[in-house]
């Protein structure tokens, strides 16, 4: 058997997992780690310009292929620069292995240089964690925490690494599969629950589809729709949900919730009986919780059986992987033989109501002669990619405006920060998911402000000749804060309002890469078409509306119905 050094056994472990790229910065307490990748060659390492960068590339780079991300950090500073990506993964369950370095063994606990417990930082977010102490057990931590980071709920596990273990010597028994006692998510769903739900929907007189992000984590989205079409019910989605059903589809209804459309609230609240696929229940969705969804019968299908009852009561609870439910409940109603046909005339007056919300109060926005309306910047980027390029955006306005007037039709399609809500995600995820894909084209949807939480990171775009390109809504606002301190604070516009802004052309040009910049209605169109054919890392500003808002929206505390509209 092979005896290697820990440092060495890390770069064979990714390349048995089938790591390709990893996102990084060195430094003293990793450096061995990363002369160990050096001199193998095999892998692909993107220097990154700050290590929240790394984490959000990585995080990027696994929504947009449904692999393992890695990226690597020094100790101290640079493991807790990582901590707002890893809590980022862990919000929105995404599989991530994160290397750390760490003080030599016997340092450990003496407040050493560049010595923090991250380990117990991320404890809290982390799926599981590692500080590896003996390298002859380093094998089987590297194959645990890729298993541990992709099965079940995924989500993000730290590794540890002193040292003085990444140069110690042992054997490297790396195992084909892994087991743990402790550990065994629950895959197959109940046949007993199958079976309960299918008398729920045929008992039921206004169903609706809730999908979320676990759709577009198990693969789900096929099954999803044949779901969805087998019994002609209404499906709506959750931000993270986006794209699991084309939102081009007939029978979608759009987001939900907070910012979601009057028809999917509306129809949230009066339906008979909530199919939930892959998500739960958050406070964005539900609004006031005494008020949601009062007279539903409540399905619930997620393979975290901690999710299930944990804010609403359920009344058909089915653990396990989504695809396998799902495709469960097809053959079931399928099984029971009653066509399309009859299913469509069962829930006509459902569709009848439903139809008269979407005519009532569609998405929709006021226009005002030479003003750029972000709204209307959203539906020309869509027109122009036909709905096909990878959109990945900060948090915002900016987010709510792609997610509303964007059309998801495919999934893994939006990479955006929905859990934990993080400004600066969209820029680095880009590059994660260009990195991914190079020859797709991949569109960060951003605002002046949390474009300049990352901007750095233009640096490892133009290093790694990787065309991104970047759409910033600029308002000279942290937008949503704006809107909420207009709508519920007499306007007193506290710590939101910035008196300087970079002339963000310039800023791009500096970097070597392109700018581009509207500011006027009849410039929209032709700055996109600039901007989106040029073959390398693009800024297209456009000046909006200063104070435009987000609509629907639903206030703190309120019920989903009572929505404030346009």
């Amino acid at each position: 058997m092979t005896k290697l050094p820990g440092k060495q056994m890390v770069v064979e472990a990714l390349k048995r997992e089938g790591v390709n790229v990893v996102f990084g910065f060195p430094g003293g307490a990793i450096i061995d780690v990363y002369d160990a990748l050096e001199k193998d060659g095999g892998i692909k390492h993107v220097l990154v310009r700050h290590e929240q960068g790394a984490a959000h590339a990585a995080d990027g780079f696994a929504r947009a292929t449904g692999k393992v991300g890695v990226c690597i950090a020094t100790s101290g500073p640079g493991a807790t620069n990582t901590v707002t990506g890893i809590a980022t993964a862990y919000m929105d369950s995404i599989p991530m292995v994160v290397f750390t370095g760490q003080v030599p063994t016997s340092l450990i606990g003496n407040d050493a240089f560049q010595e923090v417990d991250i380990v117990g930082i991320t404890r809290p977010c982390t799926k599981h964690n590692y500080l590896v102490k003996d390298v002859h057990k380093l094998p089987a931590i590297l194959k645990e925490a890729f298993y541990i980071a992709s099965s079940g709920r995924p989500g993000p596990v730290l590794i540890d690494l002193p040292k003085d273990i990444q140069n110690q010597v042992a054997e490297f028994d790396y195992p084909d599969k892994i087991k743990l006692r402790s550990y065994n998510p629950v895959v197959e769903p109940h046949t007993r629950q199958i079976e309960r739900a299918f008398k729920l929907i045929e008992r039921s007189k206004q169903p609706i589809i809730y999908a979320g992000g676990g759709v577009i984590i198990a693969n789900a989205h096929k099954e999803l729709r044949k779901l969805a079409e087998s019994i002609c019910a209404p499906v709506t989605m959750t931000l993270m949900g986006l794209g699991g059903f084309p939102g081009t589809h007939e029978q979608s209804l759009g987001m939900l919730g907070m910012h979601g459309t009057y028809c999917a609230n509306m129809a949230m609240a009066n339906t008979d009986l909530i199919i939930a696929v892959g998500a739960r229940f958050d406070d964005r969705v539900t609004g006031k919780i005494e008020a949601f969804a009062p007279n539903a019968s409540i399905i619930h299908i997620d393979i975290d059986p901690t999710s299930i009852q944990k804010n609403v009561k359920v009344d058909v609870p089915i653990v396990g992987d989504c695809r396998k439910a799902l495709k469960k409940l097809v053959r079931t109603i399928e099984e029971d033989g009653r066509p399309q046909e009859v299913w469509r005339e069962k829930f006509q007056p459902w569709w009848d109501q439903i139809r008269a919300w979407e005519a009532r109060h569609p998405l929709t926005y006021k226009t005002e002669p030479g003003v750029i309306k972000p709204q209307y910047v959203i539906e020309k980027l869509y027109e122009l990619t036909k709905g096909k390029a990878i959109i990945t955006t900060e948090v915002g306005q900016n987010q709510m405006w792609t997610a509303q007037f964007y059309k998801f039709d495919e999934p893994r399609t939006l990479l955006t920060s929905g859990g934990l809500g993080t400004m600066g995600y969209g820029f680095p995820a880009a590059i994660g998911a260009q990195m991914a894909f190079p020859n797709k084209l991949v569109v960060d949807v951003a605002g002046d402000g949390s474009i300049q939480m990352c901007i750095q990171e233009m640096a490892t775009a133009m290093e790694q000749k990787l065309p991104v390109k970047i759409i910033i809504l600029n308002n000279q606002f942290l937008g949503m804060v704006r809107q909420w301190q207009e709508l519920f604070y007499d306007r007193r516009y506290a710590a939101t309002e910035f008196s300087v802004t970079p002339d963000f052309v310039k800023l791009a040009e500096a970097y070597g890469a392109k700018g581009f910049r509207a500011t006027k209605p009849e410039e929209v169109e032709d700055t996109l078409k600039k901007g989106l054919a040029t073959d390398c890392l693009t800024i297209m500003e456009f000046a909006i509306a200063r104070e435009e808002g987000v609509f629907p929206m639903v206030p703190a505390g309120k019920a989903t119905t009572e929505m404030l509209l346009v």
